[in-house]
C-alpha cells in the first residue's frame, strides 16, 4: 500500500504519449528510490493512443503509481490542476511526460526547498526546440510576464518545479494559468528560487503546443495582473478610467464651447460635441462597472470566508504560559 502522506508527489500530465510513460517510470522510480517516499500521479489529459493501458499496467505492478483519468482533452492547465488536488504529497514535483524534463533534477529541487523556498521553478537554459515556433515566442513572454508581475524567472513555461502542498492549497487554475503559479505565489508571500534544470530532446510523440497558444498565454498575463494588483480593489481600474473619461469630457466640452463662442460654429453638426457625449456616458458606464466590480469581490470572499490575505504563521503564549508569568 502507499503511504497516507508520502514526501514526494510526482505530477505528470499527458497526453498521447504511450512511448514515453514507461521510461519515464523508470527514470523517476530510479531517482527517488530508496531515499525518498513518494507517489506518481499520472494525468491521463484525454489520450487517444494507448497511454492509458501503459498506465494501467504500471499502477497495477506497483502502488506507487496513480491515475486521473479525464473523459475528454481539457488542457494542460486542468490536467496540472487534477494532479494538484489528487496529490498527497507535502512537497509537490510537476513535470511533463515527454522525457523533455529530466527526473534527475528532482532532488536537487528538493534541497533548493530545504534551503527555505517555497517553489523552485525550473530553467531550460540549453533548450532542444524549434526556435521559430517554441524559443522566440518563449523568450518574449517570459520577459512580458517578468516585466508585468515583478517575478523575475528566465522560464515560465517549464514544466518541472517543486511546490510546498500550502502553496498549492491557496492557488486556483484556469486557462493556461499554470505557468503563472510563481507569480501568484509570490503576492502571498512565497519565496521563490529558479535553477538551471536539464533540458532533453523529444525522442517519441509529437510536440502538442506551437505559435497557437501564445495569445491564449498573453490573455491570461492580463488576467492575473489584473488579480494581482486589483483582484479586493476592482474600482481602482474601473475609477481610474472613468476618471480619465470624465477629464477628456470636460475639456472637450470647453473646446465645443469655445468654438460656438468665438467662432459661431454650428454645435448640432460638431464631431467634438458627440465624442463628449460619449465620453460622459463612458464615465458613467466605467464608475458603475467598478461599484458592481466591488459588490462581487465582497460576496465572493464573504460568501466562502475567504480573507483578503494569507498569513504563514501565528506565535503566541499558550494561556498556561501566560498563568506563570
Amino acid at each position: 500500500m502507499v503511504e497516507r502522506n508520502p514526501e514526494i508527489s510526482v505530477v505528470v500530465p499527458l497526453l498521447n504519449e504511450q512511448d514515453n510513460i514507461g521510461p519515464l517510470y523508470e527514470q523517476i522510480t530510479q531517482t527517488l528510490s530508496p531515499e525518498h517516499s513518494y507517489e506518481i500521479v499520472f494525468v491521463d489529459d484525454g489520450s487517444t493512443d494507448k497511454s492509458f493501458e501503459v498506465m494501467a499496467d504500471l499502477q497495477k505492478a506497483d502502488d506507487k503509481v496513480r491515475i486521473v483519468r479525464f473523459r475528454k482533452n481539457f488542457g494542460q492547465t486542468a490536467a496540472l490542476s487534477a494532479g494538484f488536488d489528487h496529490a498527497k504529497g507535502n512537497i509537490v514535483v510537476a513535470m511533463d511526460g515527454d522525457l523533455q524534463n529530466d527526473p534527475a533534477d528532482i532532488p536537487k529541487m528538493l534541497d533548493k526547498l530545504d534551503e527555505g523556498y517555497d517553489v523552485v521553478s525550473g530553467w531550460r537554459k540549453k533548450r532542444h526546440d524549434n526556435a521559430v515556433t517554441r524559443l522566440l515566442p518563449s523568450k518574449a513572454a517570459n520577459w512580458l510576464i517578468s516585466r508585468l508581475t515583478g517575478v523575475k524567472l528566465h522560464d515560465y513555461g517549464c514544466t518541472l518545479k517543486a511546490y510546498r502542498r500550502e502553496v498549492l492549497d491557496q492557488t486556483q487554475l484556469y486557462g493556461e494559468m499554470h505557468r503563472f503559479i510563481p507569480a501568484i505565489a509570490s503576492w502571498s508571500g512565497a519565496r521563490i528560487a529558479e535553477m538551471v534544470v536539464n533540458h532533453r530532446p523529444r525522442t517519441a510523440g509529437v510536440a502538442k503546443y506551437g505559435l497557437a497558444r501564445t495569445w491564449k498565454v498573453v490573455l491570461d498575463l492580463i488576467t492575473v495582473n489584473f488579480l494581482g494588483s486589483f483582484s479586493t480593489k476592482p474600482i481602482y481600474v474601473f475609477g481610474g478610467l472613468g476618471l480619465i473619461s470624465a477629464v477628456g469630457s470636460i475639456l472637450l466640452g470647453l473646446i465645443v464651447i469655445y468654438q460656438k463662442v468665438n467662432h459661431g460654429t454650428d454645435m448640432s453638426g460638431n464631431p467634438l460635441l458627440m465624442l463628449t457625449g460619449v465620453l460622459v456616458i463612458a464615465t458613467i458606464q466605467f464608475i458603475l462597472m467598478g461599484l458592481l466590480a466591488e459588490l462581487l469581490v465582497r460576496t465572493y470572499h464573504e460568501s466562502q470566508g475567504r480573507t483578503t490575505y494569507v498569513i504563514r504563521e501565528i506565535i503566541e503564549s499558550s494561556p498556561s504560559e501566560d498563568k506563570h508569568k
